[in-house]
């Protein structure tokens, strides 16, 4: 398995880049436009989004819109709003269409009106496909029944395997595509400090590998903030698919870093959208 090449997302049929971007951390255009021509052609414009992440898209889409994958997010809970907040943002990014639109934090599945508004905007030609995120495991298996979605995101990494058993054997025989996130567990999979005796600190490109480790996933997002990060998540594709040896050494100090506390600010916003949510 070459990581440098493009997989399907699963029954989206989309060929993305084994890792995509995110737009939320730092990276501007120039760096954009370096990950393309380095292999990656996956790029969320989530919840933060950057201007300078977005001059770098949308120069891309001028010379080859054809080889991109951009995925736009919406947390709208009004049906209402969804066509207005998703037409604003491709055109901010100069394209005429999302090919993923992400309906974020489903911690159950949407509601009709979500849903049928979402498949109103891939039938007119806004957004290609659609995908779904969710931090409760048990509701992924109804995720995946539902046709409309291409494709589900879903937290997995060294410290956070629990998708292993309560999502990917679940997903179906015509799956939908897996998009994995926070496969560094906050960076905190990255820090010496959490690191046990007598092992060494994984680097993130490691945390990528693992995650890209596993057959259902097909592909994970990076949040790198400068050339440098940006840099070690392409690393990631160059070092190639984890070996056994690999894997139990990142389960060992993902079992460790597991006990570890989140960030109180992600800790917070968690707290926050589920009371909003009610």
């Amino acid at each position: 398995m070459d990581l440098r090449t493009p997989t399907k997302l699963g029954r989206s049929g989309l060929r993305v880049s084994r890792i995509g971007l995110g737009s939320s951390y730092g990276i501007g255009a120039a760096d954009v436009e370096r990950a393309f021509d380095r292999g990656i052609n996956y790029f969320y414009w989530g919840s933060v989004r950057r201007p300078s992440f977005g001059k770098g898209v949308r120069t891309i889409a001028q010379r080859d819109r054809a080889s991109l994958v951009v995925c736009v997010q919406t947390y709208t809970r009004a049906a209402s709003l969804m066509r207005g907040s998703i037409g604003r943002a491709v055109r901010k990014l100069g394209c005429e269409y999302a090919d993923l639109l992400l309906l974020g934090w489903w911690n159950e599945p949407p509601p009709a009106r979500i849903r049928d508004a979402a498949i109103a905007l891939r039938e007119e030609g806004l957004v290609r496909q659609i995908l779904v995120s969710c931090h409760k495991r048990a509701t992924f298996a109804a995720l995946a029944a539902e046709p409309a979605y291409g494709a589900i995101m879903v937290r997995y990494s060294a410290a956070h395997s629990g998708a292993e058993t309560d999502v990917f054997p679940h997903l179906g025989a015509a799956r939908p595509g897996v998009v994995a996130y926070t496969t560094t567990r906050w960076g905190q999979l990255c820090s010496p400090r959490h690191t046990p005796a007598g092992e060494r600190t994984p680097r993130a490109s490691d945390c990528y590998r693992f995650a890209l480790a596993h057959p259902s996933v097909d592909a994970c997002l990076a949040g790198p903030k400068n050339s440098e990060e940006l840099d070690e998540a392409l690393a990631a594709l160059e070092r190639g698919p984890m070996d056994a040896d690999e894997i139990a050494w990142m389960r060992r100090v993902g079992a460790a870093v597991r006990s570890v506390r989140m960030p109180a600010g992600v800790a917070g916003a968690v707290g926050v959208f589920d009371r909003l949510r009610g």
